[in-house]
């Protein structure tokens, strides 16, 4: 099946099918690097059970994501977030946990040590704007080093939701990424960002860091990021249950990579920056 047949054949045979037969055909096991397990403290979302996020992960023919969850933006309690998540992906070998950490909370150093060492997860998940630290913390420096002697992976959610439809009681600006170009060891992969401007030209030039594709606009965003970063550093991502996944599927496709970049963005990138 072609790449542009994909696109052609949704209305006759369904989104879902189109792309779990592309992915079958080529034999790519699809990684999404960025879900969210559990319910968004703020509204109901379609997907936001277990189940109903694997049957859709399913239906497009994605075979394994890495899962954040939802409470650990709002609980404190981080360690019984962790153990939460990890107990809830233990039964689905298609999630793999990634755990929260909270730098400007005591202890933290503790939930950072659990997550690599007891639940034995691949990476951790920091959402600064929500914590309330931004990346000139020394607190975020010192973890950066932690996790690249770790040899594990750092995502940071660049925000969440759109400040336009956030409760006026919580509103949480997008973080601020432009330290992060001074500051980048290990492996940090970026999330839900409108990659733009000099700071994506800043970033772009660290090996360091990595894209998720979650909130590039337009049809032509995926191709657009793809002329300033390297394609072995941008990696699938869907944002979901927030936002819809087969939007990043279609962005992806409408882009029209070559075989070996497609092949990069949905699997291989995410199996490398994963790995210990």
């Amino acid at each position: 099946m072609k790449r542009r047949a994909v696109l052609h054949s949704t209305v006759a045979a369904g989104l879902g099918v189109s792309f779990r037969g592309f992915a079958q055909e080529a034999g790519i096991s699809i990684i999404d690097t960025n879900v969210s397990l559990f319910r968004w403290p703020f509204r109901r979302l379609p997907l936001d059970e277990t189940g109903k996020l694997l049957a859709k992960m399913k239906q497009l023919g994605i075979a394994q994501a890495l899962a954040g969850s939802f409470d650990g933006i709002v609980q404190r309690d981080v360690r019984l977030v962790n153990q939460a998540l990890a107990d809830e992906c233990a039964g689905h070998p298609e999630l793999v946990p990634v755990g929260t950490v909270n730098p400007a909370l005591p202890g933290w150093e503790r939930d950072f040590r659990e997550c690599i060492e007891v639940h034995r997860m691949p990476g951790i998940r920091l959402h600064p704007n929500y914590h309330g630290f931004r990346l000139t913390d020394p607190r975020f420096k010192t973890l950066l080093k932690l996790a690249a002697q770790s040899g594990v992976l750092v995502q940071i959610a660049a925000l969440f939701e759109d400040v336009r439809t956030q409760p006026e009681q919580f509103r949480a600006d997008d973080v601020d990424l432009a330290p992060l170009a001074d500051l980048a060891i290990g492996k940090i992969q970026i999330l839900n960002w409108r990659p733009r401007g000099a700071v994506l030209e800043k970033l772009a030039a660290r090996p360091e860091i990595s894209f998720d594709l979650a909130r590039t606009e337009s049809t032509d965003g995926v191709a657009t990021l793809l002329d300033s970063v390297p394609a072995e550093r941008v990696c699938f991502g869907t944002h979901a249950p927030f936002l819809i996944p087969e939007a990043t599927l279609i962005r992806i496709f409408e882009s029209n990579p070559a075989e070996a970049v497609l092949r990069k963005i949905l699997q291989a990138n995410a199996e490398r920056w994963m790995a210990k």
